[in-house]
């Protein structure tokens, strides 16, 4: 891969399971570096260089899919990508609740599901589109007071936040194994997937987090053409 610092470059990255987005970023910018170095010392002639790299919208340890690198001038772009619309495939698990919302994580309380039936979940998945409000989860990135609410969270310290407005364009139910119930969701910046899966269950008289999730696009950028962290850094290997 050719990378012009002048022009910048975007990767679509198909991040691994338990890594955080900023570990993808960091392996990558390092990457960059030892090419920049060997095909532009200049830059770093007299200086300490740090060539700009950042993703367009965090995706936690636990999801996997599409994540949207920019390097170089393309930084600039980032806000634009990070308000583009989002695809989400997963799946979540009825009959139980998590501090997270997600496997983070204990299970914190039990739920009956034995009332629960298959025209119930796909009546509900109907009334989870459209301009909805939102609490974010505890255990996010959003920082209140300064501090990111998952360390107060993990601190055990009550973070309270704001609702916020989403849009959910699409909420399809894709299959049904109690207790997973796998989905894909269309939706617009800011929403929290494993917030969804917390309501979900609540709608249902049950409890319900979020076992699984898979960012399969954001806009027009698709999970299909994005490429391992991996398979980046060999890319840009000096041989």
């Amino acid at each position: 891969m050719h990378f012009d610092i002048q022009k910048g470059l975007v990767i679509l990255i198909n991040k691994p399971l338990e890594w955080t987005s900023f570990d993808a970023v960091n392996k990558m910018r390092y990457a960059i570096i030892k090419y920049l170095r060997h095909h532009n010392p200049e830059l770093f002639e007299g200086r300490k260089y740090r060539p700009k790299v950042g993703h367009a919208g965090t995706l936690d340890p636990l999801a996997t899919g599409l994540l949207i690198v920019c390097a170089g001038k393309e930084t600039k772009n980032i806000e634009s990508y990070m308000g583009m619309e989002k695809e989400y495939t997963g799946s979540f698990f009825l009959g139980a609740t998590r501090p997270s919302y997600d496997n983070e994580t204990e299970i914190d309380a039990i739920f009956e599901t034995s009332h629960i039936t298959e025209n119930d979940i796909l009546t509900i998945a109907k009334k989870f589109t459209g301009e909805l409000e939102q609490m974010p989860p505890m255990y996010s990135a959003i920082k209140k007071d300064g501090k990111k609410s998952y360390e107060a969270a993990r601190a055990g310290e009550e973070i309270k936040h704001d609702l916020r407005k989403i849009f959910i364009k699409e909420f399809e139910i894709t299959k049904i194994e109690m207790p997973l119930v796998y989905f894909r969701i269309v939706c617009s910046k800011g929403t929290y997937i494993r917030s969804i899966a917390f309501d979900f269950g609540k709608a249902l008289n049950s409890g319900a987090y979020l076992n699984s999730l898979c960012r399969t696009r954001i806009g027009e950028f698709k999970i299909e053409d994005a490429t391992d962290v991996e398979d980046f850094v060999n890319s840009m290997q000096i041989f």
